[in-house]
Formats: C-alpha cells, structure tokens, sequence
C-alpha cells in the first residue's frame, strides 16, 4: 500500500498561484500513475489532472487546462499541482490519488484510483 499527504493549501486571491504537493510513502516502489481530484462545496469529487509514472503524459479537465500544471519528482515520491490564474469556482478541497501505471488515459472517476489522500482546502476569494 502507499500513503498520501497533500499540502500546499490554503487562501489565495482570484487570479494569484499555488502549488499543491502530494507525499507519497509505503509501497513506493511500486509505479503509480497519479491523479489529482477535487470536491467544492455540495458537489461531486471531479477530476482535475493526472500524470504518468514517467511523467511523459499529462491529462487535465477543460475547465483548468491551460492553467494547472501537474508534475512529479519520483526520487522524492512526490507529485505537484501548480495552479495559476485562480478564479473563485476552483475553491474546493483538493486531493491526491495513484493507481497502477496502466490506462491512465481512460481513468477519469475516483473509482479508478486505488489510494487516496486526506485532501488540501483550497480557497479562491474574489
């Protein structure tokens, strides 16, 4: 099993950055494709982004292309979100997933990620 602690949350005015890290422990050896999901406030868990194990594919919802960045550091068995250009609607916590590093291009559901972080509160102020 591997374990997932993200951090980097917190209050951030509309259009500012952060960058969210995911620490990963445990089984890492094992190759873990990762994703990155997030929950506002009365909706669903919803996929944000998700990179491969060798990082050479990035995936990214429509409503934060071009402004989120996912990345990962395997020798620090840690994964990033940078986020820019924040706007109000991206408040929510977010979360880190891994799952086995296959498929990545058609998994987009929590339910297609095995591990799960406790989550990070991010909130945009207008």
């Amino acid at each position: 099993q591997v374990q997932l602690v993200e951090s980097g949350g917190g209050l951030v005015q509309a259009g500012g950055s952060l960058r969210l890290s995911c620490a990963a422990s445990g089984r890492t050896s094992t190759a873990y494709d990762m994703g990155w999901f997030r929950r506002a406030p009365g909706k669903e868990r919803e996929f944000v982004a998700a990179i491969t194990w060798s990082a050479h594919k990035t995936y990214y919802a429509d409503s934060v292309k071009d402004r989120f960045t996912a990345s990962r550091d395997n020798a620090k068995n840690t994964v990033y979100l940078q986020m820019s250009s924040l706007k109000p609607e991206d408040t929510a916590i977010y979360y880190c997933a891994a799952r086995g590093d296959y498929g990545l291009e058609y998994a987009r559901r929590p339910e297609d990620f095995y591990y799960w972080g406790q989550g990070t509160q991010v909130t945009v102020s207008s």
